[in-house]
Parts: C-alpha cells; structure tokens; sequence
C-alpha cells in the first residue's frame, strides 16, 4: 500500500472512530431528555465500519449500552475481528 493509501486509510479510521465516540455520547444524552434516540443498528454499523475503538471507548465513557448484549459481547468481537484483520495484513500477508 502507498504512502497516500495509508494517510487516507489512517484519517479514514481517525474520523469514523471519532464519528463513533461522540454518536454513542449524543444518543446518551437524547436518552436522558427523552428525545428521539439513535438505532442501535447505526451505532453498531459504525463500529463495523472501523469506528469499533471509537464506539468500545464511546460505550466505557459515557457508560451508555453497556448492559446490552449486543454491545457488551458484540463490541469487543467487532474489535478483535478488526484487530486481527490488521495484524494480518501488516505483518502476515
């Protein structure tokens, strides 16, 4: 991969975990005034999207889905799927 497919790659996954951190910190907030709330489907869509980090650390700060399955269980597997991806493809591939 060239130097420009790294860069966009690196600034691609720094904006979409931002994305993801502050989705899970708004939906926290729209929770607690009872406001119209963001679907757990976009809020996982993005952590497959490659903002798991961004979501996994979004979830411990703002404390928000952290007794759903689907995000206690499915966040740390997105992540480890992610993880695993990467190291095969810097350093096996």
């Amino acid at each position: 991969m060239t130097d420009f497919w790294m860069k966009v790659l690196f600034y691609y996954l720094l904006i979409i975990n931002a994305v993801a951190f502050f989705l899970y910190g708004i939906d926290k907030l729209k929770a607690k005034h009872g406001k119209w709330r963001i679907s757990e489907l976009t809020l996982l869509l993005f952590a497959v999207a490659g903002g798991s980090v961004g979501a996994w650390v979004g979830m411990k700060i703002w404390h928000h889905k952290t007794q759903h399955w689907k995000f206690k269980i499915g966040l740390p597997l997105i992540l480890i799927l992610q993880l695993g991806i990467a190291v095969y493809w810097v350093w096996i591939r």
